[in-house]
């Protein structure tokens, strides 16, 4: 989506999905966040055209007037996947060779808790359920 993407930085948002922790415990965990609505960013891979998207993945983060989907999971054999799309979420145009982003600047980016969400998600344990 990249290249074709016509979305004004100002209003280039995307919202998260909610899910029960209950019955969906992954993308709970992954989506875990203070805010439904996080800023756009761009990057090599910006986000994934919906309508080419597998329908066995789960879209957990989409600009639905673009069409586009900008963070995704998926099972893949044994394992699975999650892609966040874009660079940087506090630079919007963050390219090879730029200066770094001062990560203490942004303490409480919506865009960084979720990279640290899934940082953070293989060391989640599932609780032994008492029977």
């Amino acid at each position: 989506m990249t290249r074709k993407r016509q979305i004004p930085k100002p209003t280039d948002y995307f919202s998260l999905m909610e899910y029960s922790a209950k019955w969906d415990p992954i993308p709970t965990m992954l989506t875990q966040n203070h805010t439904a609505l996080v800023k756009g960013f761009m990057g090599q891979t910006t986000s994934f055209t919906r309508d080419q998207i597998k329908s066995n993945v789960l879209v957990m983060g989409e600009n639905r007037t673009n069409g586009e989907a900008k963070y995704i999971h998926g099972i893949k054999g044994k394992g699975f996947f999650t892609f966040y799309g874009g660079h940087d979420p506090e630079d919007y145009t963050h390219r090879v060779g730029d200066p770094k982003t001062e990560l203490d600047l942004h303490p409480t980016s919506p865009g960084y808790r979720l990279i640290l969400n899934n940082v953070l998600f293989p060391a989640a344990k599932k609780k032994k359920q008492k029977t």
